[in-house]
């Protein structure tokens, strides 16, 4: 009873601190621009807390472990991707983002393509189908957060499922509906700090854990023991797998870099957000650094999992996290810890929010349903909160309406079905000078149906989508740019400089 009650003051604590911070941060939002992107006005060092805290989410916390104690070493090829995806993205693709934003005045990332490919004949259809993709797949990406805090909730306090995600809903919709970019940049920073430390302090004491309890207490007293007795396929790194089996499953682990390169619209708006090239580079310094510690971090408390307690013992994969934080730690620092768990789901659900409310806004709500009429900034404020407050409802009954309790799976799968075709969009757009607008729109058509009817296909148990379905997208960029070159209104833009 104690422990509960010091669990319940430590979340109560950290929640209203959070809700203060964004509410306080909100009353700097005088404009849609501040709304959207906080006035392409963030220090380097909050739009990287913020970019790692969203990028990591619930998947990083709770799945990511959850699939490190289930699968093993085999875990490693994921994690080696994400990080260096990430590494690439801040060092390749981050600081020309920034300038493009910039230059064209972008509002959310498919503003940014829209303007990018101005005069040609498809800039209103890449608004409506970029919009379109972005909508549907953070569907999915909103209802794995909000399990992620359904999960961590239980683990604390036995909450019922629907007490959670109401719970939950009811913190995060507020500060960001009033804030909008700008409190969910700095509450963000605030979530990365508790996530990074529970990646970091929770192995450490782990290890240290098992390595010094009683005999007969734990499932070994060491990683590496807990995965040579767990059986071959835990030692394995590639599933147990051998020939071109084995390659097809290290390379569709692998295939989560391809996402990180442009093709994540709620990171790429942080990059778009940054100052100047100044706070860029410090932003880009941080960010590494994190990903690197983080996904060790993930890795390792999937793995001191598998030795306290061995391969099997829990009915959902996905509650390692919390379990190992609850029996390593001492009752403070476990309800932190635990805490940080709901910070990343939190952190990923109001982005997902404020991205799905602005892209609404920009580009179907302004171009197709206001025919481009002109707005008092107040007013397109208020509109921008109004529907946010709609899609953060909306939000809150996807779990009954689209229920599943995978978030590996759920992410996965809203991974692939968005990172795959922007990615392309993205590079193509910054480093091909001949790529069009229309291009743009039969690169996103196809990679996004080719992704999704790969992932619901029988192969994708062989060959994940994450990996396959990038290459239909690769094909119509480079079809229909050869196609529409010389005939569709190519805006000849110099690309810009690294």
């Amino acid at each position: 009873m104690q422990d509960t009650t010091l669990r319940l003051i430590v979340l109560i604590g950290y929640l209203l601190f959070l809700m203060g911070v964004g509410l306080y941060q909100g009353s700097k939002a005088k404009s849609s621009a501040d709304y959207n992107m906080g006035g392409r006005n963030i220090p380097g060092w909050a739009a990287a807390l913020s970019e790692r805290a969203t990028a990591e989410s619930a998947w990083c916390l709770v799945g990511f472990p959850g699939f490190a104690y289930s699968a093993g070493l085999v875990t490693i090829w994921t994690a080696l991707g994400l990080a260096l995806g990430n590494i690439i993205a801040w060092t390749a693709i981050a600081k020309r983002m920034r300038k493009e934003a910039e230059r064209y005045d972008a509002q959310t990332y498919v503003d940014w393509i829209a303007k990018r490919h101005n005069k040609s004949k498809a800039a209103t259809v890449v608004r409506l189908v970029g919009s379109f993709i972005i909508i549907f797949m953070f569907a999915f990406y909103v209802e794995a957060q909000i399990i992620g805090g359904g999960k961590t909730l239980n683990a604390l306090f036995g909450l019922n499922p629907t007490t959670g995600i109401l719970l939950t809903m009811a913190i995060i919709v507020p500060y960001t509906v009033w804030g909008g970019f700008q409190s969910v940049v700095y509450t963000d920073c605030i979530q990365s700090i508790i996530m990074i430390f529970t990646l970091v302090i929770v192995p450490i004491i782990g290890i240290i854990y098992i390595a010094n309890a009683p005999a007969g207490t734990v499932y070994a007293h060491s990683i590496v023991e807990a995965l040579k007795i767990s059986g071959p396929t835990y030692s394995n790194w590639s599933y147990g797998l051998k020939g071109i089996l084995a390659g097809m499953a290290i390379a569709s682990e692998f295939a989560w870099i391809i996402a990180y390169l442009g093709g994540l619209p709620h990171l790429t708006v942080r990059f778009m957000s940054i100052r100047d090239d100044k706070q860029y580079k410090i932003g880009r310094n941080i960010a590494c650094i994190w990903t690197v510690v983080g996904y060790t971090g993930a890795v390792l408390i999937g793995l001191v999992g598998l030795a306290i307690f061995g391969p099997g013992a829990f009915s959902d994969a996905e509650l390692i996290m919390p379990t190992v934080c609850l029996t390593v730690l001492p009752p403070f620092l476990a309800a932190l810890c635990v805490t940080g768990a709901i910070a990343a789901m939190i952190s990923t659900a109001d982005s997902m929010l404020i991205v799905t409310s602005s892209e609404f806004c920009e580009n179907i709500l302004k171009p197709a349903i206001l025919k481009g009429k002109s707005i008092e900034p107040k007013k397109e404020l208020f509109i921008s909160r109004c529907v946010t407050v709609v899609v953060g409802l909306a939000a809150t009954v996807l779990p009954f309406i689209i229920p599943s309790n995978m978030i590996h799976n759920i992410v996965s799968f809203a991974w692939a079905g968005m990172g795959n075709p922007f990615a392309v969009v993205t590079c193509c757009t910054l480093f091909w000078d001949k790529y069009t607008g229309k291009a743009a729109v039969w690169t996103m058509v196809v990679g996004f149906l080719g992704t999704v009817l790969w992932q619901i296909s029988p192969m994708n148990a062989y060959l994940n989508s994450r990996l396959v379905g990038v290459i239909p997208a690769l094909i119509a960029a480079y079809v229909a740019t050869k196609l529409t070159y010389k005939t569709d209104g190519h805006d000849a833009v110099e690309i810009t400089a690294n």
